[in-house]
C-alpha cells in the first residue's frame, strides 16, 4: 500500500511568519528587564495544540477590545488573518505595543480595498461571511463592503448597475468556486474590476489535494476544527474520494482499512504543524 503525502501540506509562509513572530516575543521579553505581557488579537491560527503551547508559554489570546480594556498594558500581537482598520486604531489608542503579523497576503487586500473604496467604488469580498479575515478585509473599506460567498447571495445584491464593482476573494477561498461566482457577477450586468486574492498556495493546496483525492481509496484531510482553508480541502477531496476523514490528530483517526485499499492520500491546513502531520503519515506507513 502507498502513502502519499502532499508536498503543499502544513504551514503556509503567512502562518508560519505570524507563530514566529510570537515565539520572538516570548525569547525578547525572557530577556527583557520590563518583562511585558504579551497578547494575540484572536487565536494566532486557528489550531488547537498551537494556541495551547503559546499559552503554556504565557501567550493569552485577546477576543475582543472589550477584553482587551480591562487587561495590563502589554505586547498585542495581530495574527495572520488581520483586523479591521478601526480596531487596529483602538488598540494603539490604549497604549498597547501592537505588533502586526498579518499575512503580506490579506495585508495587499486591505491596502486594495482601502483604494477602491475610495475612488466610490462598490468593494463586494468573496468569502465566508463571519471569518476573522473576511471581517478584518470589510472593515477597511470606506463604504459598506458586501460578502458573497454563493449565487444566491449575488441575487441579494443591491447594487445599482451603473456601480463600478471591485471583487477581491478571501485568500484561502475556493479557486474553482471563485471564478464561478466571478463568471455570475459579470454576466449579471455588472461593471466589474476582479482582482484574484487568492493566494499561490491555497490554490497550489487545493489543487494538489484534488489530484491525490482522485487518485487515492482514502484521504486523510489534517486540521483545526476552525480552519476555514482545512474545511475547504476536505469539501474538495470528498468530491474526489467518498472515504475521505477530517482529523485535527492522530488520535482523532480511527482508521480500518481493507486489503484491497492501494493508495492513501494525506493533505494538510495552512495551519496543521509539521510534527502532527509526520505522526499521521508515520502511523498510516507503520500500521497498514
Amino acid at each position: 500500500m502507498e502513502v502519499r503525502l502532499a508536498k503543499s501540506a502544513g504551514f503556509c509562509f503567512g502562518v508560519k511568519r505570524a507563530v514566529e513572530t510570537v515565539y520572538e516575543q516570548i525569547e525578547k521579553q525572557k530577556l527583557s528587564v520590563q518583562k511585558l505581557p504579551i497578547y494575540t488579537y484572536g487565536p494566532i491560527i486557528h489550531n488547537e495544540q498551537v494556541v495551547s503551547n503559546l499559552e503554556k508559554n504565557g501567550v493569552r489570546v485577546i477576543e475582543d477590545l472589550e477584553q482587551l480594556k480591562n487587561v495590563e498594558k502589554g505586547i498585542i500581537i495581530i495574527r495572520s488573518h488581520g483586523i479591521d482598520k478601526a480596531t487596529f486604531a483602538a488598540i494603539e489608542e490604549m497604549g498597547h505595543i501592537c505588533v502586526d503579523a498579518t499575512c503580506p497576503f490579506v495585508k495587499r487586500i486591505h491596502n486594495i480595498v482601502e483604494k477602491e473604496s475610495r475612488q466610490r467604488k462598490e468593494i463586494v469580498i468573496i468569502g465566508n461571511p463571519g471569518h476573522p479575515e473576511v471581517e478584518g478585509i470589510k472593515g477597511w473599506s470606506e463604504k459598506t463592503a458586501h460578502i458573497v460567498e454563493s449565487e444566491e447571495d449575488i441575487k441579494k445584491l443591491d447594487i445599482p448597475k451603473d456601480k463600478e464593482i471591485c471583487i477581491v476573494s478571501q485568500t484561502t477561498f475556493n479557486y474553482n468556486k471563485f471564478q464561478d461566482l466571478v463568471e455570475i457577477l459579470k454576466n449579471s450586468s455588472y461593471n466589474v474590476i476582479v482582482v484574484n486574492t487568492i493566494c499561490n498556495a491555497t490554490e497550489e493546496r487545493q489543487t494538489e489535494a484534488k489530484e491525490i483525492a482522485a487518485l487515492a481509496d482514502v484521504m486523510i484531510v489534517i486540521g483545526g476544527a476552525h480552519s476555514s482553508n482545512t474545511r475547504k480541502l476536505y469539501e474538495i477531496c470528498s468530491k474526489e474520494c467518498s472515504d475521505t476523514y477530517f482529523i485535527q490528530t492522530l488520535d482523532d483517526l480511527h482508521l480500518e482499512l481493507p486489503k484491497s485499499v492501494r493508495l492513501v492520500g494525506i493533505t494538510a491546513g495552512a495551519s496543521t504543524p509539521n510534527n502532527i502531520i509526520e505522526e499521521v503519515q508515520s502511523y498510516v506507513r507503520r500500521n497498514f
